[in-house]
């Protein structure tokens, strides 16, 4: 048997129990495991690793283990320049794409709401879920820690919170998508992409009173859902503003 320390830095603390967060410690083996394989054993993704250090030393997830080791590990980095050093996560996509897991109905909706491409299903199974976000190139949104821990999955994030809303700011913050947002452009139902449509061309399709109200409406090249700018939209534009505004100065 062989021992290792272990300590895990920032965020990556969630994953673990209460005794083992914000200290070192250490654990015992057996064989000459992956550093990979040993986290992931602790409870903590390796989607969620942008670093790891041992011995002072940056590492691959390969790296083998062999005992006395004192192994740090990092969450993604925003601030600090680590290009020296084997950053572990992907980089970052050009184009910011979700695929939600079947508890995060709610976030999906939320996010195609600020213009985010986000593919959910109901009833979409973790194969399904690990294989979309590896094809397509897709950030997994997950309340389940063990489908980020698929070796298909190099981009998720474990989603801490249970209230749809704050859910939604926790991936705008984690992601730094604050700027990023773009209002009233997706449907919310089936994720397709928002048009501007002339007022004469939704007559009989809309109530009669939202026509003789609203001159501007938008439809899903998809599923050819139609929108206007009501109440829904205010409070839609008064969540991203003050989305903006949680961001600080920096942006």
């Amino acid at each position: 048997m062989h021992t290792t320390e272990f300590r895990f830095y920032e965020e990556l603390n969630d994953f673990l129990p209460p005794l083992r967060r914000k200290r070192s410690f250490t654990h015992a083996f057996s064989g000459t495991p992956t550093v990979k394989d040993t986290i992931e054993a602790l409870g903590v993704p390796h989607t969620e690793i942008d670093l790891i250090l041992v011995n002072g030393k940056s590492v691959r997830f390969t790296f083998h283990l062999h005992g006395g080791e004192r192994v740090a590990v990092y969450p993604m980095f925003e601030r600090f320049d680590v290009r020296p050093l084997y950053r572990l996560s992907p980089r970052p996509l050009r184009r910011t794409r979700f695929v939600a897991d079947v508890h995060l109905g709610k976030l999906a909706r939320r996010l195609r709401l600020l213009g985010f491409d986000t593919l959910y299903g109901p009833s979409f199974e973790d194969a399904r879920l690990a294989s979309i976000s590896a094809d397509e190139r897709r950030i997994l949104l997950t309340r389940d820690v063990g489908l980020l821990k698929r070796s298909a999955v190099t981009r998720g994030h474990w989603v801490r919170h249970t209230d749809p809303l704050q859910q939604l700011k926790e991936v705008i913050d984690a992601f730094s998508l604050q700027q990023d947002l773009k209002p009233f452009t997706r449907c919310m139902v089936c994720n397709g992409d928002l048009r501007a449509v002339q007022r004469a061309s939704v007559a009989g399709l809309v109530p009669p009173g939202v026509l003789e109200r609203c001159h501007r409406f938008r439809q899903c090249a998809q599923c050819k859902r139609i929108y206007w700018r009501g109440t829904h939209f205010k409070r839609l534009n008064m969540l991203a503003l003050a989305l903006r505004k949680a961001a600080g100065p920096t942006f």
